[in-house]
């Protein structure tokens, strides 16, 4: 059986990129999710930064069902209620706060935290937490960070985001305690906003072809 320190591993699978997305209007959830499923890209994080957010993750349930919405943003115990109600694969948060870490032990959602140093690290290790967000990733010393935190947390494993993009993708994914890398660069929300579902998908293939070379 899969533990819950496991279970984000098991959600990400294979797929290493993870779009953050922000949708702002609800009739865009579906064929986003759509365009980035067909660039070979299910995962996708859906930040609950706007009204719709939880109802996008359940419309993008209901209707790809190839997909797997991850809810981020997740920065309360409430938050966590609103994910699992959605229907959400996963929460994510940038923060790793006390209260939060809790509510997330005591549940059954699979749960990513977030954090920024060693000591933020090792707070969400003692509640449980081996797979977390690093964030803000470019800010706090990108690829070079991470590869410092190798020896001392072996067990390990990271989402970096904030400020990451496809000019460093390949020194992200070189370290062996990254398990994926997300960013907003995947599905920019000028081009959701115009509904350019085809560049979406295009150039989600075009980077996980260039991955693959």
């Amino acid at each position: 059986m899969i533990s819950q320190s496991e279970m984000p591993l098991a959600i990400l699978g294979v797929h290493r990129l993870v779009p953050l997305v922000t949708i702002e209007r609800l009739e865009d959830a579906v064929p986003l999710a759509r365009a980035l499923v067909e660039g070979g890209l299910p995962v996708i994080e859906v930040a609950l930064r706007t009204p719709v957010a939880a109802q996008a993750i359940a419309e993008i349930l209901r209707h790809v069902p190839q997909a797997a919405p991850i809810a981020g943003n997740v920065l309360t115990a409430h938050d966590l209620s609103i994910a699992a109600h959605a229907g959400a694969r996963m929460a994510v948060s940038p923060v790793a706060t006390p209260a939060l870490l809790d509510a997330a032990a005591h549940g059954s959602l699979p749960f990513m935290p977030g954090v920024a140093t060693p000591s933020e690290l090792m707070l969400a290790i003692t509640k449980g937490f081996h797979v977390v967000k690093f964030f803000p990733a470019m800010a706090f010393g990108g690829p070079e960070a991470l590869r410092a935190m190798q020896a001392p947390f072996p067990h390990v494993r990271f989402l970096p985001t904030g400020g990451t993009g496809e000019g460093e993708l390949a020194a992200w994914l070189a370290l062996p305690n990254v398990a994926a890398v997300g960013g907003s660069w995947l599905a920019p929300v000028e081009e959701v906003r115009r509904g350019d579902w085809g560049a979406i998908r295009d150039r989600a293939r075009a980077v996980i072809a260039r991955l693959a070379q």
